[in-house]
């Protein structure tokens, strides 16, 4: 059962409060999930209406987190698996990201875009149209927006590694010299995600528990919050309770 307008209202501000005095994430990773359970729910036939009524609400979360103060924000808007669905489902929810990013990087709006993902294994077009958008924003200081598509963690994984040899290939290294200079940060430098902070807190939406495969490496430190919320259902209350949640943990970085 729903609460009242007024009450929520009540409650949000309670919750302000007590955010005040606790840390905040800096960098907030977000698995928009639910999307088409939300459209079944709602009786549409078509998913893709629960993918319109996702990224209608896109602009209202990053308000949220320039208004709590996150820095940074990745958003999985399309995975490598979603790749591989039915035609007449992934075209159109191709175009509805494409209108995403677009409006993101209107001249209008604040946020700073980037793009990360495989972006061969998009159609040219939209690789094209998504990575001109991100870069008519490089010049902005407000909200950092990351937008994962075509990603896969387990890709970026190998894709890192691979550009990793290849660099150390081409500076001349062979056999032992580029055995020994395989470590963590050499990989962490061929990520999607290089020079970007890793994710304080990851949220996902939707009731299920697991990464399935969302920044694999850069949430080994990273805390968690899930909610039974569709993405579409989100609200701000509920990322309040995220933050609240963040606030209250001890961060042990793997100690």
């Amino acid at each position: 059962m729903r609460l009242p307008a007024v009450l929520y209202r009540v409650y949000e501000g309670r919750l302000k409060k007590t955010l005040a005095a606790g840390p905040l994430p800096h960098h907030v990773g977000v698995m928009l999930d639910g999307n088409r359970r939300w459209a079944r729910k709602a009786g549409f036939s078509n998913p893709n209406e629960g993918h319109r009524a996702g990224a209608a609400l896109i602009e209202d979360f990053l308000d949220w987190c320039t208004e709590a103060g996150v820095n940074m924000v990745t958003l999985w808007l399309l995975s490598t698996d979603n790749l591989r669905r039915d035609p007449d489902e992934l075209t159109p929810l191709l175009e509805i990201i494409t209108e995403v990013v677009d409006d993101l990087a209107a001249p209008d709006r604040p946020w700073k875009v980037r793009i990360v993902g495989a972006m061969d294994q998009l159609p040219a077009a939209m690789a094209d149209a998504v990575q001109a958008a991100a870069a008519r924003t490089t010049d902005r200081t407000g909200l950092q927006v990351n937008v994962a598509i075509g990603y896969g963690g387990r890709q970026e994984i190998v894709d890192a590694v691979r550009s990793m040899l290849q660099s150390k290939l081409d500076a001349g290294l062979t056999g032992r010299q580029l055995f020994d200079d395989l470590h963590v940060d050499a990989i962490g430098e061929h990520l999607y995600t290089s020079g970007l902070p890793d994710p304080d807190l990851v949220i996902r939406t939707s009731g299920e528990q697991r990464l399935s495969g969302f920044l694999l490496w850069q949430s080994a430190h990273s805390e968690f919050w899930f909610t039974e919320a569709y993405w579409p259902d989100f609200r701000r209350v509920d990322f309040l309770r995220a933050l609240r949640d963040y606030a209250a943990r001890h961060r042990r970085f793997g100690e």
